[in-house]
């Protein structure tokens, strides 16, 4: 299935790839990212839309984004949408992403829910088309 990517010219800090996604029956914009390992939402944004005992504290502390102690959950997402593309049940690591909805809304630029990760993409053997702004999925 292709589904339609939009590139966000971040100026002097390069590209970020756009997909749109439907979490909670709800539409927001979620960062396509190669070389994140996994899926991750933002742990503000789902607390608009759920509540703080569907997420599952984790042992782990999570690396990335600046730091290497960051407190991490996970949820399990029933329904979720990448463009049209179905994936029934997903779980995904949620984490604070307020640095990068911050950076976003000073460029005011819409906050996005979270980044699809590696997890996703190799799973249904993702091919990002960066000249007709496709990202092609196939049922994993």
């Amino acid at each position: 299935m292709e589904i339609p990517l939009e590139i966000l010219n971040l100026h002097e800090d390069g590209f970020h790839l756009l997909v749109e996604v439907v979490v909670y029956g709800k539409p927001f914009k979620a960062v396509v990212d190669t070389g994140a390992s996994k899926t991750v939402f933002d742990k503000t944004i789902l607390l608009e839309h759920t509540g703080e005992e569907d997420l599952l504290a984790s042992d782990k502390l999570s690396t990335g984004l600046g730091t290497n102690s960051m407190e991490s959950f996970t949820i399990r997402i029933n329904d979720f949408l990448i463009g049209n593309f179905h994936i029934s049940e997903l779980e995904a690591t949620v984490l604070d992403l307020s640095s990068i909805n911050h950076a976003y809304e000073t460029m005011e630029l819409q906050r996005v829910i979270g980044v699809i990760g590696g997890d996703i993409l190799m799973k249904n053997k993702a091919i990002i088309d960066y000249g007709n702004l496709t990202l092609r999925l196939l049922e994993g």
